[in-house]
């Protein structure tokens, strides 16, 4: 997020669909997107993204860098208007039409990648600056019971400075969520933390987004944390939603060779239809639906193949190398007549040491196919 708008959106839950209250959880709300355009520098950064995260429900805006996820999470913010398309939250319009609620009428709470914090205020002056509806008295009661809640009432009278990068997180949460907005909007807010640190702090964030029952979008480029913390996900490429569904929907029926590839390790290999079949590394593929001389994409999970030893003979692949990782495996085996390796993730221990040659097993329902 950029620094002139952090500022303004400290002031979340303030207006008149926001106003703090001291209830132990939320009124979740629904936040849609219809239609959304938006152009930077006749760069087009959005092109017509419509999607909807209902309430209660954690959605992750996913995909890479460019491809448009923080700018739509600025719009809901009120931080970037749309050129085209409409805002709406619980059904009210808040942009389109020539409308446009400001930022501190929304509703919202917002956790930033780098946490925002005020330096020069103590970390509970830090939670009780959304809270200026309430009396002195009431401000500090919920500024304390949210710091408790995450884990940082002890921490209440030191400065930022003073406290580590999870502990910093933990803050920006308990600052964003003293208020108990509608909607909590959260920009990669845990990429700045270390991975064993981030497991950790992304578990209880989330069992507290559960716990206030708060609608949340979470920004991420991350597939793993998105697949680990999403009701639904919406995967994003160049300013497109290129697939919108569950964690297993995206991951079991990808649409499109992009959305395969962002989830895990693939091998691909690039086909020619010929007498009904695709001729792979792995056998002979059906090309149903495909005529002869049709391209195609034909794609499976490292993690999906599976290897038995064998001797030197028909069927028997050679294996090329083996690094063992831990837990796993990696595999690179080389099939005859074929330039290109298929490479297997295996859990460690199950193949032989000393095996040279194994059988490539695959069931079909794991192979994908994607035209070119």
């Amino acid at each position: 997020m950029a620094k002139d708008g952090q500022a303004e959106l400290e002031q979340t839950g303030l207006g008149q669909w926001g106003a703090p209250n001291s209830a132990g959880v939320s009124i979740a709300s629904s936040l849609s997107f219809e239609n959304i355009c938006y152009a930077y520098h006749k760069t087009l950064v959005l092109n017509g993204v419509t999607l909807e995260a209902a309430p209660g429900e954690i959605l992750c805006l996913l995909g890479p860098s460019g491809s448009g996820k923080t700018t739509l999470l600025r719009i809901a913010a009120g931080l970037e208007v749309p050129d085209t398309g409409n805002v709406r939250i619980d059904g009210r319009l808040v942009d389109g039409d020539d409308i446009h609620v400001p930022t501190e009428q929304r509703g919202i709470g917002l956790v930033f990648q780098d946490f925002a914090l005020f330096p020069h205020l103590t970390i509970l002056e830090n939670v009780k600056f959304g809270l200026a509806q309430l009396n002195r008295k009431d401000a500090t009661t919920q500024a304390n019971r949210m710091l408790e809640r995450v884990g940082m009432l002890g921490f209440a009278n030191v400065y930022p400075h003073q406290i580590s990068g999870g502990e910093q997180q933990r803050v920006a949460l308990a600052r964003a969520l003293a208020p108990r907005p509608q909607i909590v909007l959260m920009d990669e807010p845990f990429s700045g933390l270390d991975a064993r640190l981030r497991d950790a702090i992304r578990a209880e964030t989330v069992e507290l987004l559960r716990d206030t029952r708060s609608t949340a979008i979470i920004v991420t480029h991350d597939p793993e944390e998105a697949l680990r913390v999403a009701d639904h996900i919406a995967l994003m490429k160049n300013g497109n939603l290129v697939q919108l569904g569950t964690s297993e929907e995206l991951y079991h029926s990808p649409n499109s060779l992009f959305s395969a590839q962002f989830f895990s390790e693939m091998n691909i290999f690039r086909c020619r239809a010929q007498g009904g079949h695709f001729d792979t590394p792995l056998g002979k593929i059906d090309a149903e639906g495909f005529t002869d001389g049709d391209e195609a994409n034909i794609c499976v999970r490292l993690s999906d193949l599976e290897l038995k030893t064998a001797t030197r003979a028909t069927g028997a692949v050679k294996i090329r190398s083996r690094r063992f990782m831990g837990v796993v495996e990696l595999i690179e085996l080389g099939v005859e007549g074929r330039l290109e390796p298929v490479r297997v993730r295996i859990r460690a221990g199950v193949l032989d040491q000393d095996a040279k040659y194994v059988l490539l097993l695959v069931a079909p329902e794991n192979i994908m196919v994607f035209p070119v």
